[in-house]
């Protein structure tokens, strides 16, 4: 790999930050732009700082590891800790990878592998897709939605539910077509009506979804994944 990530390291112990410094050090692919014990020091100094990729502690006082990464946009952020709990939410805020303390080398090295394809795939990836709506057309970007399903009033159209709890009304587009033109990675068909955003998922079982996303009831959206897309949901999902 000719990629080198600019890199930040955080842990707020600093035997712990002296052993990852070491570690990366020994990893051609990583380039170490400065190191912090820190978190809200680190957070102050964002705007002047040039960097690709967060390699992070979870538990610190002032601001804990997650938090801190929801605020690093379009940053990639790996996790060393030595808790397993967090596991879930760190995949849940796209982190690229999470490494449990006592952290090797080797482990290490898999995870800035991990990084580096990301950051090469989305450097070149397309970002969006232009579709119809009942407004006129849009850009529709791939890191805003959450689903996408068939409209209520006319099955030719569809809806999109985007981050921002937005709906967006697509005119006359089929599941296919829209499927040809989203990462393959980070979306994927559940059922006859639905597609969803890998990212929007927080619980699943062999018949159903629930997402992070609140309706109107203050409930979380549940979705139902149905018999015939269910093995390549499960593969994609799969860590």
């Amino acid at each position: 790999m000719n990629t080198k990530l600019k890199c930040l390291l955080l842990d707020d112990e600093l035997p712990g930050l002296t052993y990852l410094k070491m570690l990366c050090e020994q990893i051609p692919e990583v380039e170490i732009v400065k190191t912090f014990n820190n978190p809200e020091k680190l957070l102050t100094e964002i705007p002047n700082l040039d960097f690709d990729l967060l390699i992070s502690d979870i538990e610190m006082p002032g601001i804990d590891g997650l938090h801190l990464a929801e605020l690093l946009k379009d940053k990639l952020v790996v996790f060393c800790t030595a808790y397993k709990d967090y596991a879930a939410d760190a995949f849940t805020i796209d982190a690229v990878d999470y490494i449990t303390k006592p952290v090797k080398l080797e482990r290490l090295q898999k995870a800035i592998s991990k990084a580096v394809e990301r950051f090469e795939n989305t450097a070149h990836a397309k970002k969006f897709m232009q579709l119809n709506t009942d407004k006129g057309k849009s850009l529709l970007y791939f890191n805003q939605i959450l689903y996408i399903k068939t409209a209520l009033g006319d099955s030719r159209d569809k809806t999109v539910l985007l981050v921002d709890g937005r709906f967006l009304n697509l005119k006359n587009v089929k599941f296919d077509t829209l499927l040809d033109e989203l990462p393959e990675a980070d979306f994927c068909r559940i059922n006859k009506k639905e597609i969803v955003a890998v990212k929007a998922i927080k619980f699943f079982n062999h018949n159903e979804m629930v997402l992070h996303h609140l309706d109107e009831n203050d409930k979380n959206t549940s979705l139902s994944l149905s018999e015939t897309y269910r093995a390549d949901f499960l593969k994609k999902v799969k860590i």
